[in-house]
């Protein structure tokens, strides 16, 4: 089973500092049908002016990835880590017994741009912890890129969650072909372009997909795509 939802489905809104859309309920937006899938809790597609961003706020038993499309974010917690990210990289916060933190803009003159996603862990209370990775970029043509996974890696962000987050590129008429085990989840948003699923859907900019009870799906680049597929339990 596919579900679609067109990007304009999603919950959006504009501050001035600050703009983008929510996949799930979150803040303000709060649709009682749309509070999770599976694991996943959020998946916000932000754009932060230059300058501003998050002050200091609490987080516990949680696992937040950022995704950082372009420019930079600049990330301090209460653990005493800080660290600048741009396209390219992972920051991971496990939140876990509770942890405080701020994201700003590390940019006087751009914009930023990112996807953060919470995740529920597999236990409550670990140990706060965070991390930054970097992939490589230029293995994302015609290939499934694991950035984030319970499995981590060299290159590849651990989340304390049976699930794997890969980004991928297609280029027009190219196709990918992914398999999971039964009884698992996905999880696909369309970051630019035009993605086929199963030769029935296609996915425009910003348009995500709920896909359950199919193990195996077909990718297709109905123009150059930049897409993300997270395998869920």
């Amino acid at each position: 089973m596919i579900k679609v939802i067109p990007s304009e489905a999603r919950s959006s809104f504009d501050r001035g500092w600050l703009r983008g859309s929510h996949s799930f309920s979150f803040g303000e937006y709060q649709d009682p049908d749309n509070t999770a899938f599976g694991p996943m809790r959020v998946a916000n597609d932000d754009v932060i002016a230059p300058g501003r961003g998050f002050g200091a706020h609490p987080h516990s038993d949680m696992e937040i990835v950022s995704i950082v499309l372009n420019g930079k974010l600049r990330h301090e917690d209460s653990l005493g880590n800080v660290a600048v990210t741009g396209f390219g990289s992972i920051q991971r916060m496990s939140a876990g017994s509770g942890v405080i933190h701020t994201e700003h803009n590390a940019s006087d003159t751009q914009e930023v741009r990112l996807l953060q996603l919470w995740f529920m862990p597999h236990t409550k209370g670990l140990q706060p912890s965070y991390e930054t990775t970097s992939y490589d970029t230029t293995a994302l043509e015609g290939a499934l890129v694991p950035v984030a996974s319970s499995d981590g890696g060299p290159r590849v962000a651990t989340v304390h969650q049976d699930m794997t987050i890969y980004l991928g590129r297609l280029s027009k008429g190219k196709t990918l072909d992914f398999e999971q085990n039964e009884g698992r989840r996905m999880y696909i948003f369309s970051i630019e372009g035009k993605l086929g699923l199963q030769n029935e859907h296609v996915l425009h900019t910003g348009d995500t997909a709920r896909v359950e009870q199919t193990s195996s799906i077909k990718l297709e680049g109905h123009e150059d795509t930049f897409y993300m597929l997270i395998d869920l339990p």
